[in-house]
């Protein structure tokens, strides 16, 4: 019992210490190699004395491994500072509005769409979705690839109930569908996050995209 303790709380100080003692494995290591070296040169065979090329050769060896290892400990300093970068960058991002195709939050405050219909399109529609993926409401839009507010508003003129929403845009040409696609919108991200080299935003509906896969970015709007 007592021995299982001990383990578990010196885990951590042997793993941040882990360079140092590597520095201090490979100094210690070093001089033991020189002992070994002076004491081969001391009781050689006079008649057959070693050949200056296989001293040089024999430290050019350990020369080698120093070098990589220090290497080693480098790469990995500096992985942790690009590390830091990342999430520093990736900071820069939160309470901005990011043009994504995905779900949009929708509090009261109208929705920025921004179409790219196909200049062959006579009509263009925006369709609507509730967060269960219901057809709530379909809107008009110019053939133009103006970006379009949606205000949430019913064919009443009510405010639509406060959610998750997602859009499609529905292009047609007499009266032939030609294409439907996702609607891409501005969304607040509101968290930042780093996983497996990647910047992850997670936008104020709850849904997260690469940063990679983001077409726009602007300053919320006053």
């Amino acid at each position: 019992m007592n021995l299982t303790q001990t383990s578990s709380a010196t885990t951590p100080a042997t793993i941040q210490t882990a360079p140092s003692a590597r520095s201090s494995v490979l100094s210690s290591d070093f001089e033991v190699f020189l002992q070994m070296l002076t004491a081969q040169a001391q009781y050689q065979d006079p008649l057959e004395p070693m050949d200056n090329s296989e001293y040089a050769a024999q430290l050019a060896q350990f020369s080698m491994v120093e070098q990589q290892v220090t290497t080693n400990d480098l790469m990995q300093q500096l992985m942790l500072t690009l590390g830091t970068n990342d999430m520093s960058s990736a900071a820069n991002w939160i309470g901005m509005e990011a043009l994504v195709s995905g779900p949009a939050e929708f509090d009261g405050d109208p929705i920025t769409i921004a179409p790219n219909p196909p200049i062959t399109a006579d009509t263009v529609t925006l369709v609507a979705y509730d967060a269960q993926g219901n057809e709530v409401q379909r809107t008009p839009m110019p053939v133009s690839a103006d970006p379009f507010e949606w205000t949430g508003l019913n064919d009443t003129g009510a405010p639509m109930a406060h959610g998750e929403y997602t859009f499609e845009i529905e292009s047609s040409a007499n009266g032939e569908v030609l294409l439907t696609e996702p609607a891409m919108s501005y969304a607040r991200v509101t968290e930042a996050r780093i996983e497996n080299g990647s910047t992850l935003l997670v936008l104020e509906s709850g849904y997260m995209i690469l940063a990679n896969n983001v077409a726009g970015l602007r300053e919320p709007p006053v």
